[in-house]
């Protein structure tokens, strides 16, 4: 079903949906990005002009807010988002900048960014092609983007464990985790769009639940 709604327009929230979307992620899973955003100051430095796409509340970008200093932008296609996302940031006292935009056609220059990040997003991407074309554009020659998301091979058991992260428990953590990984991509597929763009640099890491996949302009 998800994937058959992905064919018409990229999958968000809005609403009361989001205001759902934002407590959950307060209240389950800021361990989850902290750690994250500490993997990911690996591949930075400070003054580095960052880029997260599809933030969704906005906490790991807020996180990795705190761990150096650099320039932040968070864009997600939902307007609700991008508020909570705006407010959360004012809440943590960080300024980052978050606005709205399609993923599809980034409302940025080129060359603007050293890095950009997309978790658990790439999946709900109507043209995926284009995304990762448009990374590249707004990508700073040398620049990464790196993107963590689930792999539609992995097991049942390992994608319940990604819908328990974010407070679901029993039958509805197993449905939840089932509908996750049918959207997901695959690594052939995910190859098979890098393939068809100007990103040749690449390494995929595989995990239990899905993938890390690290592009270089």
């Amino acid at each position: 079903m998800i994937r058959l709604l992905r064919r018409f327009k990229d999958l968000t929230i809005e609403g009361e949906k989001a205001n759902y979307y934002d407590k959950i992620s307060r209240e389950h899973r800021i361990g989850e990005m902290q750690q994250q955003a500490k993997e990911i100051t690996e591949y930075i430095k400070d003054g580095d002009i960052v880029l997260e796409i599809a933030p969704g509340a906005g906490y790991l970008s807020i996180e990795l807010s705190k761990l150096g200093n650099y320039k932040i932008t968070g864009m997600d296609i939902s307007k609700s988002l991008v508020e909570i996302c705006k407010r959360n940031a004012i809440k943590a006292g960080v300024q980052i900048n978050f606005q709205q935009g399609n993923v599809s056609n980034m409302p940025f220059q080129s060359n603007s960014f050293n890095i950009i990040v997309c978790v658990l997003a790439f999946k709900n991407f109507k043209e995926p092609i284009k995304a990762l074309e448009e990374m590249h554009r707004v990508l700073k020659p040398n620049g990464l983007a790196l993107i963590m998301d689930l792999n539609r091979k992995a097991s049942l058991k390992a994608t319940k464990k990604v819908a328990e992260s974010m407070g679901l428990k029993g039958t509805s953590a197993f449905f939840a985790g089932a509908i996750q990984k049918s959207s997901a991509y695959s690594r052939n597929e995910f190859e098979n769009f890098i393939s068809m763009t100007a990103f040749k640099d690449y390494e995929i890491k595989d995990s239990d639940m899905g993938f890390s996949i690290y592009l270089k302009k």
